[in-house]
């Protein structure tokens, strides 16, 4: 799949595309029916198919100080609308500049020179443009006079609850790992490199792959079952491992270091600079300090044990 910049023309074979519109974090039942409507225009008229998003997210432009909320990397958004069917990702950098356009300068100088839309889709809440002067009617307003079509999607419920991002940061902060995946249809999962830590873990039997955090969302610290796929095509690109994960700082260990630390069961591979994705399935218990490495090694074989029960239905 194609990754297009915002700040610059698109191919010529992509022009005349239906683009969907919005910020798509964590790509949830509500965003994928935004797209899935782009798609299915799009192919009834013969016309591309791609997907806009933002980044950073405007919050992160706007108040710099909030703290991590992504739910997924421009990597992980790019290979869910891949997935979808989309032929490319549009992505808006969102700066000073781009914060600056009024809501006529996106419909005319973005949409219809720069990007050449076709047609355009979005959720019903969708607002663009300096200051949020922009919603969808504007949008469908001005597009019209330029020759762009322009559809807009409902909110998606689940058990008659809105499905959205802010419910699923919430369901994740409160450990509600089987909510986040009902709405998003799959798990929330945190991606990365894996990092050289101070293998305690090998000490006691349970060697970890450590990730760094970065800009994610930071679920309730705790222990998880967990799924991990080795995204590495190198060394065995598809490969789905089960696993216990520690999410937090650690609090038996000085000085605290946040961290996310997934255990994989009957798996001795070096996975150092491999970048692999790990899935919240089940959340097991809060994140705890124990007196001595012995009282952490009998909690850690309990979690373990717990773990593969829970997730001995999951797809190898």
């Amino acid at each position: 799949m194609i990754r297009l910049d915002s700040r610059h023309n698109i191919p010529e074979n992509l022009r005349g595309a239906i683009i969907a519109l919005g910020n798509f974090d964590g790509f949830h039942q509500g965003h994928q029916r935004v797209v899935a409507k782009a798609i299915d225009w799009a192919r009834s008229e013969g016309r591309p198919a791609i997907v806009a998003t933002f980044d950073p997210h405007p919050v992160r432009f706007f108040r710099p100080e909030t703290a991590p909320f992504r739910l997924t990397t421009l990597d992980q958004r790019q290979d869910l609308f891949a997935a979808a069917g989309a032929d490319a990702m549009l992505v808006f950098h969102f700066d000073a500049l781009f914060a600056a356009n009024t809501a006529e300068d996106f419909v005319v100088r973005l949409l219809h020179h720069r990007f050449g839309a076709g047609g355009v889709v979005t959720g019903e809440d969708f607002t663009f443009g300096k200051g949020r002067g922009g919603n969808r009617e504007l949008l469908a307003a001005m597009a019209a006079k330029l020759g762009i079509a322009a559809r807009s999607v409902g909110p998606v419920a689940v058990e008659g609850e809105v499905v959205s991002s802010s419910r699923i940061r919430e369901a994740l902060r409160g450990g509600d790992c089987e909510t986040a995946t009902r709405l998003m249809t799959r798990p929330f999962a945190i991606r990365g490199i894996v990092q050289h830590g101070d293998k305690v873990g090998r000490t006691i039997g349970y060697p970890t792959a450590n990730l760094d955090l970065g800009s994610y969302l930071r679920p309730r610290y705790g222990i998880y079952a967990v799924t991990g796929q080795i995204l590495d095509k190198q060394h065995g690109y598809g490969r789905t491992l089960k696993g216990a994960a520690n999410i937090g700082i650690r609090p038996t260990f000085d000085p605290p270091k946040e961290l996310l630390e997934p255990h994989f069961f009957d798996f001795s591979e070096d996975l150092y600079g491999q970048e692999i994705e790990v899935a919240f399935r089940h959340f097991l218990r809060p994140e705890a300090k124990f007196d001595g490495l012995e009282a952490l090694t009998r909690q850690m074989d309990a979690d373990c044990e717990e773990a593969r029960r829970l997730l001995s239905g999951a797809a190898s």
